[in-house]
């Protein structure tokens, strides 16, 4: 635990080991992306608590409200995640209750902030995504291809893309098959259609084993290099968007599924959603604008306009 800060101004050497061993009790409930998503998580808290000089297991509710503030109006982010910040410090001073560090959590009575029924996120369109896919597949890179049809296509989180091999690829029943490693560790086989399969192949080209998606280096594609090669492949396509990121993929993945008339359950069940909610914000989203009643009133008052 060396990498986390701590407040050592206010806290006895005693009190930085206590401080370590909860965090590593925290942290121990967890392992592999989920562990690395706490462990981020929790790292910003206790770097607010270090630059406000406040040992964490000594803080009061209010402590904790300051720091929903912070996130919330200087850091300014979204409501979802500013609650899932939040969660992450709630669990972590439940721990330190179950463990017998702290008598009750300061966390218990912090009220989280609201997250809208709907993604703020909003998928490509049918051209912009066909566009973007025709773009990828005539780039002289054959990353750009197989990275849209991970996501696009297969509908794959960012980490899966980035984190599937070579040797994660098979076969099945007669299918072509990869084996993807989800949240929480889990495994599921994902059918390639032919056109993906295609697009995996061209990338792989002969080699064995490694990475399937690579960088401009030669090395595994990470998120960062994936957002910039879809800000370049939209930019070449002429598909504009405030801000082009791996996540609009996997929501137009959803989206484009329930344009083609796929039932809600089959969305859910392809997006591998845990909650059938989570598969209708991203509908909902994409309803609030297509029905929206501003077209109708505009459509209505057509003849003075």
């Amino acid at each position: 635990m060396a990498a986390f800060p701590v407040p050592s101004s206010r806290l006895e050497p005693s009190g930085e080991l206590v401080l370590r061993a909860a965090v590593a009790a925290y942290l121990g409930r967890y392992r592999g992306l989920t562990r690395q998503h706490s462990e981020s998580d929790l790292r910003v808290f206790l770097h607010w608590c270090t630059d406000h000089d406040l040992d964490p297991l000594t803080a009061v509710r209010i402590d904790i409200e300051r720091y929903v503030r912070w996130l919330q109006d200087v850091r300014c982010y979204q409501p979802s995640t500013v609650s899932r910040r939040l969660s992450i410090v709630t669990g972590f001073y439940r721990v330190c209750v179950i463990d017998g560090i702290l008598p009750h959590s300061p966390a218990d009575y912090v009220r989280r902030p609201t997250v809208p029924a709907e993604s703020p996120t909003l998928g490509l369109r049918h051209l912009q995504f066909e566009a973007l896919l025709t773009t990828a597949r005539m780039s002289a890179n054959p990353n750009d291809f197989a990275l849209l049809a991970l996501l696009g296509l297969l509908g794959l989180r960012i980490f899966e893309a980035c984190g599937s091999n070579i040797t994660d690829l098979g076969e099945e029943h007669g299918h072509r098959v990869l084996r993807v490693r989800g949240k929480g560790g889990k495994v599921v086989l994902v059918p390639l259609p032919p056109a993906v399969a295609r697009a995996i192949e061209r990338a792989v080209g002969e080699r064995v084993d490694g990475p399937i998606l690579r960088n401009m280096l030669g090395g595994r594609m990470d998120r960062h290099a994936a957002s910039r090669r879809l800000r370049h492949l939209a930019a070449a396509a002429g598909v504009r968007m405030p801000r082009m990121h791996p996540h609009m993929l996997r929501h137009t993945f959803v989206t484009t599924m329930l344009d083609a008339g796929v039932s809600l359950r089959d969305v859910q069940i392809a997006a591998r959603h845990a909650d059938p909610r989570t598969t209708m914000r991203y509908d909902r989203a994409r309803n609030n604008l297509d029905r929206h009643p501003n077209y109708i009133l505009a459509a209505y008052m057509a003849p003075g306009t």
